[in-house]
């Protein structure tokens, strides 16, 4: 990128010297403007950008040091050389107050100013790469903390509401933004993944982790711009932030699902269905829309590997619907161990099942089916059920049998869980009080939910249900609480600089801390501690940051 240079002197053979004789292009530099006075140097600035300004001390009008004390009152980024016929220290002493970058005294010695306008101009590159660097590094932090958001509004752990101290800041562009959703999932049923049942829990997780990679190196490669969020086991929902003003063409969205599935193929050798949402989705309506999507790729028999969900065939969509709803809340009891809600709700799909088999019997023993495995997973995820009865049940699973004996299935699992429950409940428990006594433990890190999941033996799905339902809130918000309440207390009672505080609880990026403390209190961290009485440490840039 070439950067511009204004040349200012009063003197008009100076400055046609000056475009001839230095070489502007080998500098990266192109002469920009040339003015005979403060003046009209102001009044070039205020119409574009220079990156360099070479000024004389001495001019009619206005002066080279009022011209250079205007800018910087203006806050106009620029760099200065000023060149003067006067050797007296007390102008120079005046250009190095006013933030002048070098000095150079008439008659001008081109091949040494040259030299100083490389240097000035090699330190400005490198400053702009720094700070794109930063910038980057803070963007992608704060689309992590996004991603993390996101997860719990997509599995409806968070209200997002506007008096939501954590969507306060840079996270309120969410509401500004509109999605395309990808659900893709591992097709539990199918003869290619049987062996995904005899993997690990290191296996599977290394698979998730390698699933997760490819599909965001695949989307940052096309310039999209996205969050990958794994919901459970085998199941990613892929998130793409579209401007307002772009319209919904499935081919194109259709050809980017087929691109995902392509990739995942390739590197991971699986292969993995696209459910796609089949509109736009603001971000309060993606925990409806991820659920619309699950259920069309879990109760849907027999699908395409991309398919638009809701269907277009609505009577069967709102059928499909009221299943799908019985059906999560019989998974909700029996996650919470109710057998009395439980039975009730078997009670319920038998009699909607008695229902679609007037309206269309053939669907109604693989939809049922479909639904089976959906629960098996969920299961899974709560880790129900021992190694070797877990194997068992699938391979129950794996013979086709009526609906009688499906439904009898149903009531044997929802027993079986039942009869765990207490002792379930209790484990669950004390997995939670460790995890927490884990988390506050390392505050000072970067933690994420999977491995504080990880660390007490739990899926990160069941995991973030057991610790929303145990404390009030999510994961990421009892974390950043407790950060911003660790960094009050540090701010109020020590003397260490903000940043030393940044890294103390947890943030290695100190401008990403001051933008949450700025969410979560209202003030800076700087102005928050001059409440305390506390002298401020730290360089002047430091408050600057705090102000930015």
């Amino acid at each position: 990128m070439i950067g511009k240079v204004l040349l200012v002197d009063d003197e008009a053979h100076i400055t046609r010297n000056l475009e001839k004789v230095i070489p502007w292009e080998m500098l990266g530099l192109e002469v920009g403007g040339v003015a005979k006075n403060g003046v009209e140097a102001l009044q070039l600035m205020e119409k574009e950008a220079f990156q360099l300004l070479l000024c004389d001390i001495r001019m009619p009008v206005m002066d080279g040091l009022e011209l250079v004390r205007q800018i910087r009152e203006r806050d106009m980024p620029c760099d200065i050389i000023m060149l003067s016929g006067y050797q007296d220290f007390t102008y120079t002493r005046a250009a190095i107050q006013y933030g002048v970058n070098d000095y150079v005294l008439k008659p001008i010695p081109y091949d040494e100013l040259t030299g100083v306008i490389a240097r000035i101009m090699s330190n400005q590159r490198n400053k702009l790469k720094q700070q794109q660097e930063e910038q980057q590094k803070l963007g992608r932090m704060i689309d992590l903390a996004s991603e993390k958001i996101l997860y719990d509004i997509i599995m409806d752990y968070t209200d997002f509401s506007g008096s939501h101290w954590l969507f306060s800041g840079d996270e309120n562009q969410l509401r500004l933004q509109q999605f395309i959703m990808i659900v893709l999932d591992l097709d539990v049923s199918s003869e290619q993944t049987r062996d995904w049942r005899d993997w690990s829990d290191k296996d599977r997780k290394l698979w998730n982790f390698a699933v997760c990679n490819v599909l965001r190196e695949k989307l940052q490669h096309n310039g999209l711009h996205h969050a990958v969020i794994q919901t459970r086991d085998g199941e990613w929902c892929v998130l793409i932030e579209t401007g307002m003003s772009m319209a919904f063409n499935r081919d194109v969205i259709q050809g980017w699902a087929e691109m995902l599935l392509t990739a995942v193929r390739n590197h991971v050798k699986l292969s993995l269905n696209a459910g796609i949402y089949r509109d736009f989705a603001k971000v309060e309506e993606l925990s409806e829309a991820y659920k619309l999507v699950q259920m069309g790729l879990q109760l849907t028999p027999a699908h395409n590997a991309i398919t638009f969900y809701p269907a277009d065939q609505q009577d069967s969509a709102v059928a499909d619907q009221a299943f799908w709803m019985n059906a999560e809340k019989l998974i909700g009891a029996v996650k919470r161990g109710d057998h009395s809600a439980a039975d009730q709700e078997v009670d319920h799909i038998s009699r909607q099942l008695q229902q679609l088999c007037e309206q269309d019997g053939a669907k109604v023993k693989p939809l049922l089916h479909f639904f089976v495995l959906h629960l098996m997973r969920e299961m899974k995820e709560m880790a129900v059920f021992p190694r070797e009865q877990e194997e068992l049940l699938w391979r129950r699973l794996d013979h086709r049998f009526g609906i009688k004996d499906l439904l009898s299935f149903i009531r044997q699992l929802t027993s079986a869980v039942s009869e765990r429950s207490m002792d379930k409940k209790k484990q669950s428990e004390h997995s939670i009080t460790e995890a927490k006594t884990y988390m506050d433990r390392n505050l000072f890190r970067d933690m994420s939910v999977e491995e504080a999941a990880s660390h007490v033996g739990l899926s990160t799905s069941y995991f973030s249900l057991l610790f929303k339902q145990t404390f009030g809130e999510t994961f990421i918000e009892y974390v950043t609480r407790q950060r911003m309440e660790k960094a009050k207390s540090l701010l109020a009672e020590t003397q260490k600089s903000v940043a030393a505080i940044a890294r103390e609880v947890g943030y290695a990026e100190r401008r990403y801390f001051t933008k949450v403390f700025m969410k979560y209190t209202g003030d800076n961290p700087t102005d928050y501690r001059s409440k305390f009485g506390l002298p401020v440490r730290g360089t002047a840039a430091e408050g600057l940051e705090d102000e930015g």
